[in-house]
């Protein structure tokens, strides 16, 4: 999408926005019927408020005045009932709108390839989800309806004046003009300083929620008298970017204020001319047009803040619809249904990379049986990680194919596929909840006494029945209440009670003690037999019982067999590898 900072107003985005509200066709029509019909009944207490000066008044009609003083009274409650209407659907309206649009970005979101997520800060998405869609209801409450409303009024009221006494008129509306100059100068300037106050928003919390998930780090590398500095840079140009716009206010407003003053003086002063020359009845009518001078500068005055709303809503709606219109998920075109996969998996000449001329996976052909496990094994970026990330389809490679059980994955229904794979990851995320539904997430297929019964399988249940409420007790954000141990075994079993036909274990021993090894080892024995099973190790005692072992160097596989093979090759990788562990092991 362009950028177009530089308009005052953007209606394509504007439409765009207000295409969210044909599904609430009846409340929208309310909302803005009653902002129409406030217009116009806003305009009835002037016109009363002359007739009742120059007429009753003057001659002392006190049936006439009671009358008119009652008639006064019910417009006023008239007014307060259609800003009532006008308020609570315009509200409704809007709140309606951003929970569409903002179901609308999670759910696109949700698509998303992982390389988006390399990429793009989740502060910053964080933003577009959440403030920036609330700006986006305040363009709907207090932004597009009240303009028109006010729009609506001010038209009203030039009419009536008019029509009441044109010169009157043209001495009300003479500063007009360059009271919309300055207005149309003020909105387009805003614009831009909204665009910056938005970008240091999203800044901003981007920073702060890093921050505070990498806590333990700053704390650890006495990180915090830095990360304070850093704080107060982003903060104070946030606070600067907010100093812009409160700099056009505060040229704005007052500049807007005199003008009004002056016009309503200039209405006194020729209105009393007229009235001593008896050009007007009298000086009702001077009156009502100073209130009517009140209705038509008041809303420009104020518009500038309403406008605040609008432009603040088509700023906030530009961002949120560049997260929309982000092509960045993976192709689904599969019809074939993944289910009960034998599990034969075949890499042929795959290659990939995360950026652009930097291959991190360099041709490489590989094939896994039904029922066998796989081990790869090697150095640290030689590509073990990406080999898992690409059967899931988490990214698209660059050229080759992969096949499950001599399908192409492209053709597997992406949903179906993932439903038949299952990962644990060395770094295990926990949700803020109970275990139960952490190992279940909620997958109302998955019973609790399938996870108790799936528990005492693979030998963790009394584990999780020493902690408090056991099956309900909270982990608390990312699982912080359990150990690192304790997180992978609650990954184990989440992986074990949605029965894939393939399992990944991707370097899930690697952190843990000695008791919670033994755990997870039993755990592993368990949830592998008899199933595909692709195990990433760098403690090679873990996987010498796995059919073959993959051994990767620089994105190329390099060697290939069972543990007792490549320990027979002289000069062999695993071998030298395997050495190395061993003597590190005998040391400690």
């Amino acid at each position: 999408m362009a950028n177009k900072t530089g308009n005052a107003f953007d209606m394509d985005i504007f439409l765009r926005l207000m295409s969210f509200a044909k599904k609430y066709k009846l409340n929208f029509f309310i909302a803005s019927a009653s902002t129409i019909t406030l217009a116009g009944v806003a305009l009835l207490t002037p016109i009363i408020l002359k007739e009742t000066v120059d007429v009753y008044i003057t001659d002392k009609n006190l049936e006439g005045l009671v009358f008119n003083v009652m008639l006064m009274f019910g417009v006023l409650l008239l007014e307060v009932l259609l800003r009532f209407t006008f308020i609570y659907f315009a509200n409704w309206v809007g709140q309606h709108i951003i929970r569409d649009i903002r179901a609308k970005i999670f759910r696109h979101i949700l698509q998303f390839r992982m390389s988006y997520f390399d990429k793009n800060s989740v502060g910053k998405l964080v933003t577009r989800v959440v403030s920036d869609i609330e700006t986006i209801a305040a363009f709907f409450s207090s932004g597009v309806f009240t303009i028109v409303s006010d729009i609506l009024q001010m038209f009203a009221v030039i009419i009536v004046m008019f029509i009441i006494n044109w010169k009157l008129a043209c001495v009300a509306i003479a500063v007009l003009p360059i009271l919309l100059y300055a207005t149309k100068v003020f909105q387009k300037a805003i614009k831009a300083t909204f665009q910056e106050v938005r970008n240091q928003v999203a800044n901003l919390n981007g920073f702060v929620q890093e921050r505070v998930t990498g806590m333990k780090i700053v704390q650890l590398f006495n990180r915090e008298r830095i990360e304070y500095e850093n704080f107060k840079e982003i903060n104070n140009k946030h606070k600067e970017a907010y100093l812009k716009t409160i700099w056009y206010f505060s040229i704005f407003f007052p500049i807007a204020e005199i003008l009004s003053s002056i016009g309503i003086g200039l209405i006194v002063w020729f209105g009393s001319k007229q009235v001593i020359g008896n050009a007007v009845p009298g000086p009702g009518t001077v009156m009502a047009f100073v209130q009517m001078a009140q209705m038509l500068f008041r809303p420009l005055r104020q518009i500038a803040d309403k406008f605040n709303q609008l432009q603040m809503g088509i700023v906030s709606g530009e961002r949120v619809f560049k997260i929309i219109d982000t092509e960045s998920t993976i192709s689904k075109n599969g019809k074939k249904i993944a289910k009960n996969l034998k599990g034969d998996i075949s890499f042929n000449n795959v290659r990939f990379s995360y950026l652009e001329d930097e291959e991190v996976l360099k041709g490489i052909s590989l094939d896994v049986k039904s029922g066998q496990t796989i081990a790869i094994v090697g150095a640290t970026g030689a590509g073990k990680s990406t080999i898992i990330n690409l059967i899931n389809r988490f990214y698209e490679i660059d050229s080759g194919t992969i096949s499950v059980d001599n399908v192409l994955i492209d053709n597997y229904e992406l949903a179906t596929l993932r439903d038949e794979i299952a990962i644990v990851l060395q770094d295990v995320f926990l949700f803020s909840d109970s275990i139960l539904n952490n190992i279940t997430l909620k997958d109302e297929t998955i019973s609790e006494e399938t996870v108790i019964a799936a528990a005492k399988q693979i030998g963790i249940h009394d584990f999780i029945m020493t902690l408090p409420n056991g099956y309900y007790y909270n982990v608390k954000e990312r699982g912080a209440m359990l150990s690192s141990g304790q997180r992978q075994l609650i990954a184990f079993l989440r992986a074990y009670v949605s029965k894939p036909s393939i399992l990944i274990l991707d370097e899930a021993t690697s952190s843990v003690d000695a008791h919670a090894e033994q755990m997870i080892q039993h755990a592993t024995e368990t949830i592998t037999k008899d199933r595909t099973s692709i195990v990433i190790a760098h403690r090679l005692a873990t996987i010498k019982q796995a059919d073959k072992i993959i051994v990767m160097d620089k994105g190329l596989i390099v060697e290939e067999g069972t543990h007792i093979e490549l320990l027979e090759k002289q000069k062999g990788y695993y071998k030298n590898l395997y050495s190395k562990q061993f003597s590190l092991d005998v040391v400690t």
